[in-house]
Order: C-alpha cells, then sequence, then structure tokens
C-alpha cells in the first residue's frame, strides 16, 4: 500500500499490518515520532516504491502548476476529462523532447 506522508499515522500502518500488507508510505522525518520502522525500510522494495511514486505525482504537479489545473475549469465532466486529456498529451509532449535533448 502505497500513500504520501499524511498516511503515516500508527493507526493505518498497524491496520495495513494486520491485514497482512506492507505500507509503503514516506516517512515523517521532522520532530515527530515515526511510524514506519526498520521493518519496512530494510527492505528495497520501499526505497523503488518512493521513487516511483515522485515518477507518478511528477505530471499531477505539473498539471496543477503550469497547466492551471489546481481549478476545474468547465461544468461537464466531459469537457474537465478532455481538458486533463490534452494537458497529460502535453505534459508527455515536453517529457519526450527533454528525454530526446538528453540522450543527445
Amino acid at each position: 500500500m502505497a500513500g504520501d506522508k499524511g498516511y503515516e499515522t500508527k493507526n493505518f500502518v498497524a491496520g495495513c499490518r494486520d491485514l497482512g500488507v506492507t505500507p509503503h508510505v514516506a516517512q515523517h522525518d521532522t520532530n515527530r515520532r515515526c511510524a514506519i520502522d526498520g521493518r519496512t525500510t530494510r527492505h528495497e522494495g520501499h526505497l523503488i516504491s518512493l521513487r516511483i511514486r515522485k515518477r507518478i505525482e511528477e505530471p499531477f504537479g505539473w498539471m496543477k502548476t503550469i497547466a492551471g489545473g489546481r481549478k476545474l475549469r468547465y461544468i461537464r465532466v466531459r469537457r474537465n476529462r478532455a481538458w486533463f486529456l490534452m494537458a497529460g498529451a502535453v505534459y508527455n509532449v515536453i517529457r519526450i523532447t527533454a528525454l530526446d535533448a538528453a540522450s543527445a
């Protein structure tokens, strides 16, 4: 189970472990006792999960800040969905050109 720092609580982590699920949540590292202990962080899968989660959240952050998607512009679901698909396509084009420039 993956989640951000908001899910790093004792109840959530204990609930995941009771269900037999490994909680891959980001750790709080400031002035607070951490609910994630060595049972989770010692595995390589925990680090891989956090890296992949960052890669997944990157386009959504771009859409909110650069593409202006913090607030929906349209009233109907279909128009908002079309905007989301268009913003995702633009992000992909920008990402492809950045990857192409990096490989050259």
